[in-house]
């Protein structure tokens, strides 16, 4: 055989396992959506969508898992996690991407809410002081009369900074609270010398401490460090909703639940430049670099399996009561505030 016809056949042996991979490509049947879906059209609130404590959110959106179960997802984004609750509670969005002590509050007042899936093993929420503003800051007891900026009041981040204040022997009318949202605003209103402390979150932490603007109080940001502030396993963002929308709507919020847990796998094997290229330009506030160098901060406090960790409810239960005058003399039952259920079956979907 010529040294042509060995190239043909070489041509043609390339050709014909080219031809094969992808009709056996195309013969994989592609993950069926959810079916007989409630509704189809479902509006999710966050507050501060670009934080890393959302990130699932954005990944499903942007990488399509959503419509593949079938769903036209309309998110709206808010300044922070109070603001998405009071769009539910006032009945223009369906579910909310937010913080799970949302769930035991609503409940203290009457109005019964449940996760459905975890997010976020770990808060990720840090409180630091000024280096600018209190350059003498020695402990808590420092913050009295001081403004302390977090996402919203309200919030998870308000929430966080309530129980350290408590772990120092102030109350939260001890300080001022100043709402600067989770982005960009919120180290202007650092830099600026607005705010003495902050209590917010990644990439906002991180762009203020690495120039030395921002010193450590508290942080949330590990497992470890989470355990070490709370006690227990912290559960942080989940999807939830009112239970009526759930009992009535079971088909469409396993399809949620499926396109979450679906990007929680990803983020599992996802590399820094896969995060890059598939978050919004904005997300990473102008510095690439240090949107990765975050991202290693806060990766293991991303939920692998969106399942509620058994302690979990009971360490937010016991944090709330530290501060929420609302869920005293309360009976709150923690099962009524999560559910497995849909996040088992997506499991069982999603490998």
């Amino acid at each position: 055989m010529n040294i042509f016809c060995k190239k043909e056949l070489r041509t043609l042996i390339i050709a014909l396992s080219l031809i094969c991979s992808g009709a056996f490509a195309q013969s994989k049947p592609p993950m069926q959506p959810v079916a007989n879906l409630e509704k189809t059209k479902v509006s999710i609130a966050v507050g501060g969508k670009n934080l890393f404590y959302y990130l699932p959110l954005t990944i499903a959106e942007r990488l399509g898992y959503f419509k593949d179960e079938g769903l036209d997802v309309e998110i709206s984004d808010f300044p922070g996690g109070a603001k998405a609750l009071q769009a539910l509670v006032g009945g223009s969005t369906d579910v909310v991407s937010g913080a799970y002590e949302h769930t035991i509050n609503m409940q203290a007042k009457g109005q019964p809410i449940q996760a459905f899936v975890l997010q976020g093993r770990a808060p990720q929420i840090v409180l630091g002081y000024s280096t600018k503003n209190m350059p003498n800051y020695q402990s808590i007891a420092d913050l009295k009369g001081k403004r302390i900026g977090v996402t919203a009041p309200g919030s998870s981040s308000n929430m966080m900074l309530n129980f350290i204040l408590a772990q120092g022997g102030l109350k939260p009318s001890d300080v001022s609270v100043i709402g600067v949202g989770a982005g960009a605003g919120a180290v202007a209103a650092m830099r600026s010398g607005q705010l003495d402390a902050m209590a917010n979150l990644d990439p906002v932490i991180t762009m203020l401490t690495q120039k030395g603007e921002l010193k450590v109080i508290s942080d949330t940001r590990t497992l470890k460090d989470t355990k070490t502030v709370y006690g227990g396993n912290m559960p942080a963002a989940v999807l939830y909703a009112p239970i009526a929308f759930i009992e009535k709507n079971p088909n469409t919020t396993q399809a949620l639940a499926n396109a979450i847990v679906r990007s929680l796998k990803w983020l599992q094997n996802a590399g820094p430049s896969d995060i890059v290229k598939t978050v919004p330009e904005n997300y990473l506030l102008g510095d690439r670099a240090l949107y990765l160098e975050a991202w290693g901060g806060v990766k293991e406090a991303i939920s692998p399996d969106g399942l509620m960790p058994k302690d979990g409810p009971n360490t937010a239960y016991k944090m709330l009561s530290g501060f929420e005058k609302d869920l005293a003399g309360k009976s709150i039952d923690l099962s009524k505030t999560y559910t497995n259920s849909f996040a088992l079956k997506a499991n069982q979907k999603y490998k």
